[in-house]
């Protein structure tokens, strides 16, 4: 009879340590879920896996272009979902030397009646050249602001390094562009290098 009252009045606190255990499970668990986003980021970015580049390229050293070696750099331009812009690369593709920067545009164009502003996220393939593939300036580091019927020409500038694998002869750098929503009104005197294409 007491082994059965003992074994009643245990069984609450198992119950509540059993509970405490689960949603102490429950929290670890959506926690790295959310740690495993900046992580995977991280981890794409340092094996060039899934295409996606890095970030600015910066070096003090000034290579020599390789110039008995060419590869063809192609350039592609979506829009995101609910994106209305008109985007596009002014040039479908560029042969490059291995070392030797290489300057593009990409065009963009607002057709709205409302100032908006755009995030372009770039990707590239074959995905083993991220790591070869160096941006030293790009419109993809900032977010694009645009007012209403305004276009621009967005500068691309990057090197292709010359350690990149002999087998790779072609590149292609993909850009989608995000809608990051509205942006109040922006006065032309902040926006002195952007150009208004009525041609579109």
């Amino acid at each position: 009879m007491a082994d059965q009252q003992a074994n009643k009045a245990g069984a609450p606190r198992s119950n509540t340590r059993v509970v405490g255990w689960c949603m102490a499970s429950v929290v670890g668990m959506f926690a790295f879920g959310f740690a495993m986003v900046p992580l995977y980021d991280v981890f794409c970015e340092i094996t060039g896996i899934n295409g996606k580049t890095g970030g600015r390229y910066e070096s003090t050293e000034v290579a020599e272009a390789d110039m008995s070696r060419t590869v063809k750099v192609q350039f592609l331009a979506s829009n995101g979902p609910g994106m209305t812009w008109k985007f596009r690369p002014v040039v479908r593709s560029v042969e490059v030397h291995p070392g030797e920067p290489t300057t593009v545009n990409f065009y963009a164009e607002n057709p709205t009646t409302e100032a908006m502003v755009g995030q372009a996220v770039p990707s590239l393939a074959p995905s083993e050249g991220t790591l070869y593939f160096h941006k030293t300036e790009c419109f993809c580091f900032n977010q694009q602001p645009l007012e209403a019927g305004e276009s621009t020409e967005m500068p691309l500038i990057f090197i292709v390094d010359k350690d990149l694998p002999k087998h790779i002869t072609k590149l292609t750098l993909s850009y989608t562009l995000y809608d990051q929503g509205k942006q109040p009104a922006v006065t032309q005197t902040s926006r002195k290098d952007t150009t208004t294409n009525d041609n579109g």
